[in-house]
């Protein structure tokens, strides 16, 4: 009887034991936890939504940009222009010094060629900017017509979504069309508006990222 009741008692000491120490522990781990989380807030709370005003004003003067750009598109032309033709210009320059200083290089007609006939694109935009900006309105007139055509000739041949692809191709025609009939106003002016919309479209994408990010999300993050 006495040996019965010794471990009766032993096990009843066993399991509170074992009930008070699982306790403490889960504690511990809760108290644990608790201090990992709030370490990590003031961490997490610095990264998000840092730098989301430097993101909206970089879209409100793209915005403000393209808005100045619809409005006088003459003057937003020729400024297209001759950073374009800067750009023709130091590319050129670069290429022609690759290929006469670089060392073993089996492309160097070319290069100088390629040197060569942007540093004479980029000078005639810089210095006359009207034929520049002609030459840039005929290279969209050909791109959007020749894009046209090849969707009207896909556009026939599917089954699904035909509709939306011919219409797309038959408004590029006459897009390119349109920019043809009207040369040299639109030559003009067409650079200037695809700049203002260019300029328009990536403000707004910039101003919504940056309310985005306020609110938590990765900076520059593709919408969900």
């Amino acid at each position: 009887m006495r040996h019965r009741f010794n471990l009766v008692v032993a096990q009843r000491f066993y399991q509170r034991g074992t009930v008070c120490f699982g306790t403490r522990s889960a504690a511990q781990t809760g108290v644990s936890t608790m201090m990992d989380v709030r370490g990590a807030n003031p961490a997490r709370q610095g990264e998000v939504g840092a730098g989301w005003g430097w993101i909206l004003a970089y879209g409100i003067v793209s915005v403000v940009l393209g808005i100045t750009a619809f409005v006088w598109p003459f003057t937003a032309t020729f400024a297209a222009t001759v950073v374009i033709g800067a750009f023709f210009f130091v590319a050129g320059g670069f290429a022609i010094a690759a290929a006469l200083f670089g060392h073993g290089s089996t492309q160097r007609g070319y290069s100088i060629l390629f040197g060569v006939l942007s540093l004479i694109v980029g000078l005639v935009m810089l210095l006359e900017p009207a034929t520049g900006a002609l030459s840039l309105t005929l290279m969209v007139a050909v791109w959007l017509g020749v894009r046209g055509v090849l969707e009207l000739i896909y556009g026939v041949r599917l089954k699904r979504g035909r509709g939306m692809l011919i219409a797309l191709g038959v408004i590029n025609v006459l897009l390119a069309l349109f920019i043809l009939a009207t040369v040299p106003f639109s030559a003009l002016a067409l650079p200037g508006y695809i700049l203002g919309i260019s300029f328009i479209f990536g403000g707004a994408t910039s101003i919504t990222a940056a309310a985005d990010h306020r609110k938590g999300a990765s900076a520059f993050a593709v919408p969900s």
